[in-house]
């Protein structure tokens, strides 16, 4: 029997398929970005990433992570995709509970790889009828007192792949945008990092990578991605890796807990 299964079955049976199902713990990361205005101070974006709304994971699973982003009190909400699996014309229903997210500048969603097997143009709609803004290589400006924040989002690092007018572009996503005192990217795969650092953001939010989510591949993820759980410094960008707030396939997690990602924005003084 291979290790992979070993440490599948054994979370199955135990203490992984609890890890899977409970809901999504918080974690606190701090930014410090260079000549932060006081205004912006303390700015926080609750992020949430790959739920993978689908057999296994339903609108009452939804429901708890969303009350509990709520409770965080954020200024922004950022969804970085993999929100589902699964046709939106059989599932749109389970998304009910994010219209009940409640932020001070909204909530903005941008698509990863599982939106573009399942038809991104339809989850795109769905999510954007339930008050979501879908950032789809665009940009919004976020404003508190004299601080001006550039939120932009990018479509998947492969969705060329399924809709050549998707293909993720970064240096679109802010194109035309006014000056501001931080850039931050919203790019479902870390490996868009290097484009990002490139067109000057100072913060990428990803997901995708689910730190591996059970062992062995939890050990063997860095292997294959450039950027795993947690914070990364690339150049002049800083990068967090949510490790996933849902789960995928079978519901098991070992060694690697769901989060929610309470990102604040701190002055580097």
């Amino acid at each position: 029997m291979s290790l992979a299964v070993v440490g599948l079955a054994g979370g199955m049976t135990g203490a992984g398929y609890y890890e899977a199902r409970r809901l999504a713990r918080v974690r606190e990361v701090d930014i410090p970005v260079a000549g932060l205005p006081a205004d912006l101070e303390g700015f926080r974006i609750v992020q949430v990433s790959d739920i993978h709304l689908g057999p296994t994971i339903k609108a009452d699973y939804l429901r708890g992570i969303v009350e509990r982003v709520n409770a965080l009190a954020p200024d922004a909400i950022a969804i970085t995709g993999d929100l589902v699996d699964g046709r939106p014309d059989r599932m749109s229903g389970e998304l009910a509970p994010l219209g009940e997210l409640r932020a001070a500048h909204g909530a903005f969603f941008v698509t990863g790889n599982h939106e573009y097997y399942w038809d991104a143009l339809g989850w795109s709609a769905a999510v954007a009828e339930r008050g979501v803004d879908v950032l789809t290589n665009q940009h919004r400006v976020l404003e508190r007192g004299r601080g001006r924040i550039l939120l932009a989002g990018v479509t998947d690092y492969g969705a060329h792949r399924f809709l050549e007018a998707h293909r993720s572009d970064p240096v679109a996503a802010r194109q035309g945008a006014p000056a501001t005192d931080v850039s931050i990217l919203l790019a479902h795969q870390p490996r868009s990092a290097f484009a990002a650092a490139r067109a000057g953001y100072d913060l990428q939010l990803s997901g995708h990578v689910h730190g591996g989510q059970f062992f062995p591949w939890n050990l063997a993820v860095g292997l294959v991605q450039p950027f795993t759980t947690g914070l990364h410094r690339y150049k002049n960008l800083w990068l967090y890796v949510n490790a996933g707030t849902g789960y995928w396939g079978p519901p098991v997690r070992v060694g690697v807990p769901s989060e929610i990602t309470l990102v604040r924005l701190r002055s580097d003084a």
